[in-house]
């Protein structure tokens, strides 16, 4: 099965890790389709997926390209043809207030853009409570062509992540789930 071929996906974090952030990618019956590692204890944010449990296979490589950057443009790279898929970019004070992110392609060219939900449930989220999940619209051109939706529960960290939105597949699934990963693991830590 080709793990970047689904509509829908779960991404669930590992409930207790000491150094490193471990996830699971879903698909809707459950079965795990890929294993992701964020590297801990690293300047530069380091992000890894893979196509088995044992973490050998590395298939997409997300890195952060600076140190500690606000505005963060992380590199998306198929690790197993060497090739830069795009970037995903932080928009940084934009994000202050409500989160937004850039998809970009190999060019550097803007493909999408990631916005959180809505201005006002992200104001109750940063000043009033973290109870509230949060909610990301990717748009091509205005048209919605995915979601990434926080599941509510204190306890655990899981994503939906769907793409059904996308019926042409204009945005290529492996840089969609880098995004979703960025989102699942750098926002993900807001409710931490």
């Amino acid at each position: 099965m080709n793990a970047f071929a689904l509509d829908r996906y779960l991404l669930r974090r590992k409930f207790f890790s000491m150094i490193h952030t471990d996830f699971f990618i879903e698909d809707n019956s459950g079965n795990t389709v890929l294993w992701g590692r964020k590297k801990g204890f690293k300047l530069k944010e380091d992000i890894r997926l893979f196509a088995d449990a044992a973490m050998q296979n590395e298939v997409i490589a997300i890195a952060a390209r600076s140190v500690l950057d606000f505005s963060g443009t992380y590199d998306v790279t198929d690790s197993q043809l060497r090739t830069r898929i795009g970037s995903v970019r932080r928009k940084g004070l934009r994000s202050l207030l409500r989160d937004e992110w850039h998809i970009l392609g190999s060019a550097e060219e803007q493909i999408a853009i990631i916005q959180e939900d809505s201005q006002v449930l992200a104001l109750v989220r940063r000043f009033l409570t973290e109870l509230v999940p949060q909610s990301f619209h990717v748009l091509i051109g205005g048209t919605p062509v995915a979601e990434f939706k926080q599941h509510f529960n204190p306890f655990r960290f899981r994503l939906g992540i769907d793409f059904s939105l996308d019926a042409r597949q204009q945005l290529d699934r492996r840089l969609g789930l880098a995004a979703a990963t960025l989102v699942g693991t750098i926002e993900g830590r807001q409710n931490d």
